[in-house]
This record gives C-alpha cells, structure tokens and sequence, in this order.
C-alpha cells in the first residue's frame, strides 16, 4: 500500500480533479430564483449528473446554459391559459390549464442551433422525459411561436388546482387530439439537433 505521502506526491502531479457540478446563473428571464443548481457546460459532459430532486426539472442538451427549475420557479413567470380536449385510456378529457409556454422554458437555456444555417432551428428537437422514464419528442418548430399556432405549456395548475410541487410540472400539447404527449411528472428537458444522426448515417 502507498503511504499517505507518495499518494499525495502523486496527485500532485497527475491525479484528476473529482468531478463536481459548479453552480452559476441560469434562470430564465422572469423567473425566481430557481432552488436547483446550474451546471456549467464546460463540465456537463463529463461530470456525473446530481440527482434530481421531487419536483425538480433539468433543462439540458446542446445549451450554453444549462439549469434546474422547479414549479416555484414556474409559478413566478408569466403564465398562460389554455382549455384543451384530448383522447386518452380514460376517455375523451377537457381541462383547463396554467403554466410558462415550453418555448420560454427552453430558450432560457439557450440551445445551440447553428444560425449560419438557413432556419437552423428547425433542425431542433426536444425530447420531455416524465415519471416512471416516459418520454416524448417534439420538432422545435411545434414549440416556436414563430412557426407554430399553439403554445405547449410547461403546466404548474390543472382545472385551477395546483400541482403537486414533489410531482413537478406537466406538459400540455394543446395541437395533439390524443394525450401521449401530455407529459406528466416532468423531469428533464433536452435540446438538441438531428444533425448528427442524420449526417452519422446511424
């Protein structure tokens, strides 16, 4: 066994830093102050992920600002109000509902599209992962208001009752006739292209 000394001669020389997480400022414009920490993109590739907290929602990918936010931080922005009916295993539903458009959620994070390109977000896609690692995808151009008619909402209120602030959020998709992409118990938001798919040939 090396003693404490040679070990520490060692790390002195070639051993790696512990992986950690440094906090900076990554909340979106409105919102207040978001409880989770803001990884920097210098290390988000290497560095392990913290655990999510109940509630909490990570806004990642291809972003230059990536953060954490919760249905506190929600409830601070500028809400929007949409009543929707949808198909799903119940049934037919209508319900009312209050949150952030996805949009806001996501620009926040800043994705980054390669404006060199001709309408080089439109490239974009988001996957919206929930409880239980259930997921669904969305081309960027659903999402803009720029290109789309409706507005997917990032929920914090159904039928005027609040969420569960240990649930997390919700997302509404008040273009899709069925629910599968009503995403419950949000968690994580990841923002990225197609580009090296489809140029991998994968």
């Amino acid at each position: 066994m090396l003693g404490p000394a040679l070990v520490l001669a060692l790390c002195a020389t070639g051993c790696a830093a512990s992986p950690g997480t440094p906090t900076g400022s990554g909340t979106p414009a409105g919102a207040v102050a978001s409880t989770g920490s803001v990884t920097s993109t210098s290390t988000a590739a290497s560095a392990p992920a913290v655990p999510l907290k109940p509630g909490e929602v990570r806004v990642g990918g291809e972003v230059d600002k990536p953060y954490t936010l919760t249905l506190a931080d929600l409830r601070g922005m500028p809400q929007t109000s949409v009543t929707v009916t949808y198909t799903s295993a119940k049934g037919q539903q209508t319900h009312s509902f209050d949150g952030v458009p996805l949009h806001t959620v996501l620009t926040a994070a800043a994705p980054r599209f390669d404006a060199s390109r001709k309408n080089g977000a439109l490239r974009g896609v988001v996957a919206a992962t929930g409880g239980g690692d259930y997921r669904a995808v969305f081309g960027w151009a659903e999402l803009d208001p720029g290109f789309a008619k409706s507005q997917v909402l990032v929920a914090v209120s159904q039928d005027g009752v609040p969420l569960d602030d240990n649930a997390g959020p919700s997302l509404v998709v008040p273009q899709d006739t069925k629910g599968g992409r009503y995403v419950s118990e949000l968690d994580r938001l990841w923002v990225g292209t197609v580009d090296r798919v489809v140029d991998g040939g994968r």
